[in-house]
């Protein structure tokens, strides 16, 4: 088990918790992801997730650390994208092995894209910093600010909050080498939870109707 790893175990273990300390815990809002893989997908695999806070059925941990797995053949074995809402937390190393880090994250899918498929990043629009990735073959900008989830574990010290309030500009990067569309454009936080919204319409309906038929 790597230092990151047993860290963030032993906080999910703190009976309460402080905001500041959930760090790369922040979870894709629902309508937005689906509004996303309505747009991108189907998003098969989750690139960095744990089983409190997957969007996939398929996932790496950080135990698995992905920026050792192979994404781009596990992707072939599932006929989907990769979907990534990636740790944002300074650069750590285990061994000589990189866990964290958004240069070597977006490093690695600059790669995996190069072997093949298509991986789609939910992401700062921190264009000033020097992970952003500027190779991507597409950039959507979202119009409006997004506010993520708080994780499952969670458990709020006195004084905490309990909800989620405050948002940043995003964007939704996207490594493809088959992508023939715009380089960049900008979609509205709003269309996507809109489009999300009636996208987890439609698996409730379906989800009724084959627990009909079942009964």
């Amino acid at each position: 088990m790597n230092p990151y790893v047993e860290a963030l175990q032993a906080l999910k273990a703190r009976p309460t918790h402080e905001l500041k300390e959930i760090g790369d815990q922040w979870r894709s809002p629902d309508r937005l992801w689906w509004g996303i893989n309505a747009m991108f997908g189907p998003f098969v695999l989750d690139l960095f997730a744990d089983t409190d806070n997957a969007k996939c059925e398929a996932f790496y941990t950080a135990e698995e650390n992905a920026l050792t797995q192979n994404w781009s053949a596990r992707l072939k074995e599932l006929n989907g994208a990769g979907y990534a809402n990636p740790p944002y937390s300074r650069a750590s190393q285990y061994g000589e092995q990189y866990i964290t880090g958004m240069r070597h994250i977006i490093s690695y899918a600059m790669k995996m894209r190069d072997a093949g498929g298509r991986y789609v990043f939910l992401i700062k629009a921190a264009t000033s910093e020097i992970w952003w990735p500027e190779e991507a073959d597409h950039v959507s900008f979202i119009r409006g600010r997004v506010s993520f989830d708080l994780p499952q574990w969670y458990r709020p010290a006195p004084g905490q909050p309990t909800s989620s309030s405050a948002g940043f500009a995003a964007a939704i990067a996207v490594f493809d080498k088959t992508w023939r569309g715009p380089a960049m454009d900008y979609v509205s936080r709003d269309h996507l939870e809109a489009r999300g919204a009636a996208f987890i319409a439609q698996i409730r309906k379906a989800a009724a109707n084959m627990s009909g038929v079942a009964a």
